[in-house]
């Protein structure tokens, strides 16, 4: 049986260590292990984190912990369904109240400012799909939702309910968002025609197309910066041709 946290030196514990320092005194490990509160009878909580960080990436950074499966979670011992859901509330508040706090603050004036902010939310969804994100006349930030999920790798964009929720909340202007499941961002033809579509759709309400972007895994495809054709008042740069990192 493995030995309880309990039994480490005070220094080592992690809630003495919490109490006594403070919560950033904490490491990545006993941060989490805090978060767990318990482990197995194979591994105490600390033990615990130290396997579940193994599977957050090379770094084995707390922050990797959103894009663990969570069937690889449940094969560490102690960890259940219960605390899958746990984590995975865990990474989704945290992304929530850093948005929260630079919300007012935020304005998408380029197309990486609004892929990097969202590139976290949509390039490992297994699903495509497609958000909307309100913007007024001077590309303030306003907020977003999710418009449609795809069963696999299509999602059909609905007009009136994208431009119903602009008007509602006063958006000038939106951006379309949508992720390629496959990691690649490279636009389809039917990416192109709902593009089109949308904006002279959005032309006639009175709300501007603004971008229409696609997400890959750690890249994007600005739609307005590739195709003049669309975006008739964008100069289309050569670098733009290839899909950028974020």
């Amino acid at each position: 049986m493995a030995d309880k946290v309990k039994e480490l030196p005070k220094s080592e514990q992690p809630y003495e260590k919490c109490g006594e320092y403070g919560a950033e005194f904490l490491s990545d490990a006993e941060l989490l292990s805090v978060i767990l509160r318990n482990g197995s009878r194979k591994l105490n909580s600390l033990e615990t984190a130290r396997e579940i960080l193994k599977l957050a990436g090379p770094e084995h950074s707390i922050s990797g912990i959103e894009n663990i499966d969570p069937v690889e979670l449940r094969k560490i011992p102690g960890i259940g369904k219960v605390k899958v859901i746990l984590l995975q509330c865990l990474t989704e508040y945290s992304k929530r109240l850093w948005k929260a706090r630079i919300k007012g603050n935020i304005r998408f004036l380029e197309p990486k400012e609004c892929a990097s902010y969202f590139m976290e939310d949509l390039r490992h969804l297994k699903q495509e799909v497609v958000m909307a994100v309100l913007l007024d006349s001077r590309a303030n930030y306003i907020g977003s939702k999710m418009i449609t999920k795809g069963l696999s790798d299509c999602s059909l964009i609905s007009p009136k309910e994208l431009f119903s929720y602009a008007l509602k909340n006063s958006a000038s202007q939106v951006i379309i968002l949508h992720n390629h499941p496959g990691g690649d961002p490279c636009p389809s033809p039917e990416d192109l025609i709902t593009a089109k579509d949308l904006m002279e759709a959005g032309e006639m309400l009175g709300v501007s197309l603004a971008d229409s972007i696609i997400i890959g895994d750690g890249t994007y495809v600005s739609l307005r910066q590739r195709y003049k054709a669309i975006w008739g008042d964008y100069s289309e740069q050569p670098e733009a041709l290839a899909a950028e990192g974020v």
